[in-house]
This record gives structure tokens, sequence and C-alpha cells, in this order.
């Protein structure tokens, strides 16, 4: 896997913290997982994936389910996200990042993502949200039937409509069982 290897400085590096992701979100029976690259700092103070008000990775969900899982309590999305079948974590465990930026991770740890995969018997798929994430292409590949890039749900992938967005991840989303 291609890592996110820019080292800060020893000055830098002691300034900041090392921060922990989130565990993994899915069930037995999940057919795509999609991988995002590391939590926002919105996600991590409130220990909950796409917590940031303007990621719309809910909405795009919300917009493909028919369903609006905003308006659920986090707990109740994620009972969502593993009854249709849809996983999600990250491609890093741990890092140094100042702010929320993908190109400001620094000395990333990856997960491990065959040992997760490796519990998930019915998988046939991967979608990586976003570029950084995508830089984990070639290991995923190696994984699972089959691994794709889809357009980040991120507040800063302003170049691409709500529209677009859901245009594309329905297309993944479809091709594996988990709408129509």
């Amino acid at each position: 896997m291609t890592m996110r290897v820019r080292t800060p400085g020893p000055a830098q590096a002691a300034a900041r913290a090392r921060l922990q992701g989130l565990p993994p979100v899915a069930a037995p029976h999940a057919r795509l997982v999609v991988l995002g690259s590391f939590p926002g700092a919105a996600s991590l103070a409130a220990r909950q994936y796409y917590a940031h008000p303007r990621n719309q990775f809910w909405t795009i969900l919300s917009t493909l389910w028919q369903t609006d899982l905003r308006a659920l309590p986090y707990e109740a999305r994620l009972d969502e996200l593993r009854r249709r079948g849809l996983g999600v974590w990250d491609v890093y465990a741990s890092c140094r990042r100042e702010g929320s930026l993908d190109s400001a991770i620094e000395d990333a740890t990856p997960n491990d993502l065959a040992g997760l995969f490796a519990t998930l018997p019915r998988l046939s798929a991967v979608a990586h949200n976003g570029s950084e994430s995508a830089r984990a292409l070639a290991l995923t590949r190696t994984l699972v039937p089959q691994a794709v890039r889809l357009p980040s749900s991120s507040p800063a992938n302003a170049s691409w409509s709500l529209a677009r967005k859901c245009d594309a991840w329905r297309a993944v989303f479809v091709q594996h069982g988990l709408c129509r």
C-alpha cells in the first residue's frame, strides 16, 4: 500500500499528538465496505463517522436508500448500515495531523484491512471514499474481488455536485445489491 510518509521534524512531531481512528462498522454479511482515509476533527471529537455537518456521506446514503439517515441517532444509522450490508472503516488506524485535511496526514499507520475483510465472507467490493483513501487501491485490489474509487463525500470536494456524487455512488451500490 502506498503510505503517506511525510515525516515531520522532531519539534513538529512532539507538538502533534498521535490521533487514533474509529473501529470498523460491519456486519458479517457485509457486501461492500466504504473506506475513508482517516476521520476528521469533528468525527474524532464526536467518535462518529462522518460527523462534520457539511460532509455529504449521510446525505448520499439517505438519497440512495430514500430514508433520512440524518434524522436518526448515530447508533441507529450504524444499525441501518449493518442491516443493508454496508461496512465503513478507514485506511489509516492512526496518524499525526493538524486540522482535518487529508493533505495534512503525517506518520500514518494502516488499519488491518486484510484482517477485517477475512471476517466478511460475503464481501464483494471496497469503495474508497476519495483520493487519499484510494492510495490503498493497489492493496485492496489484492484482498477483494473489486475495489473502486468514489468521489469524496468531504466538503473539500466542492468540484462534484451532490447529484453527481449520488450518481457515482449509486452505480457501485446497485452493482453490489445495496440499492436499486
